[in-house]
């Protein structure tokens, strides 16, 4: 990155916040190697999302890319599910071993499970992965109160995952929004008054939620489901290099301020206005001449 202006400090990798969690919806490797190439330094956790690792005929030269530029990757805690859901917990880990992933996400927002049978598996999984938990329902029929949002967090938590994921799905229409993608202001609120937010992952896909967090908690809110094309818009919102946010980052207001003075002298007085127009009114216009007329 250029070092020309006074931006907010980001940390440096590997980052424990400020953490951009990217989803790879099926990137070609080609494609994959072109984003590493021009924003590797922004990506700090990718996650094959829902089920793509499972179906991605390569999958193994692209965990390897990742690697190679200092990226790890996690399976979608969907496929988790649907190992869980079909008693495949332990032949799953074995996968995740064998494809060498240091990072694992658990989630139960189609299947249902206890906080005593999610914090079975956190606890199991954190003997050799780094876990990250998702809490928050896919469906948007199913809403959970704040207060429970909070319990559940804590309880994954105390499990030993590493960050707990606040649920938006890819659309950012479920969880922590509304359906409309307007974000649940309330709901946030509440959750990081009881939880530091350094062991939250918000889902962020829509610029408008990224803007929300940012101007409320700051360049180094940690954020997920960011797509691989909106990662450098992130990162802009981040250091207050994008309008959205330059406001919150640079001195705006003072700048503006000192001017407001120099603007007001800019504009007409309100007596010379009057003058223009009265004399406009009573000076009788020229009639124009039809351009067939002339000469």
């Amino acid at each position: 990155m250029l070092d020309l202006f006074r931006t907010p400090e980001r940390s440096a990798k590997p980052r424990d916040v400020g953490v951009s969690h990217v989803i790879d919806k099926g990137l070609g490797l080609r494609q994959v190697e072109d984003m590493l190439a021009t924003c590797s330094g922004y990506v700090d956790i990718v996650k094959l999302g829902w089920g793509t690792g499972y179906v991605t005929q390569n999958v193994s030269d692209k965990i390897e890319a990742y690697r190679q530029a200092g990226i790890p990757v996690c399976f979608g805690g969907t496929l988790l599910e649907v190992a869980i859901l079909q008693g495949r917990f332990d032949a799953y880990r074995g996968m995740v071993r064998d494809f060498g992933v240091t990072h694992v996400e658990i989630s139960n927002g189609v299947i249902d499970l206890t906080m005593k049978e999610k914090a079975k598996y956190i606890r199991e999984l954190a003997k050799e992965f780094t876990v990250l938990s998702e809490v928050g329902s896919k469906d948007s029929e199913k809403i959970i109160p704040p207060f429970r949002w909070v319990e559940l967090i804590q309880s994954d938590l105390d499990a030993g995952a590493w960050k707990v994921i606040c649920e938006a799905r890819e659309s950012g229409t479920v969880g922590l929004y509304f359906g409309s993608g307007e974000v649940r202001a309330g709901l946030i609120d509440e959750i990081v008054a009881k939880v530091d937010p350094a062991d939250l992952i918000f889902e962020a896909p829509q610029r408008a939620q990224q803007c929300f967090m940012v101007r409320k908690l700051g360049a180094e809110v940690n954020l997920g489901n960011i797509a691989t094309t909106d990662v450098i818009g992130l990162e802009t919102l981040r250091l207050g290099l994008r309008a959205d946010t330059m406001a919150q980052f640079h001195e705006v207001e003072k700048w503006n301020r000192k001017r407001d003075a120099d603007l007001e002298a800019e504009m007409p007085a309100p007596e010379r206005r009057s003058r223009v127009s009265a004399e406009d009114a009573a000076t009788p216009r020229k009639p124009r001449r039809h351009l067939s007329k002339i000469g």
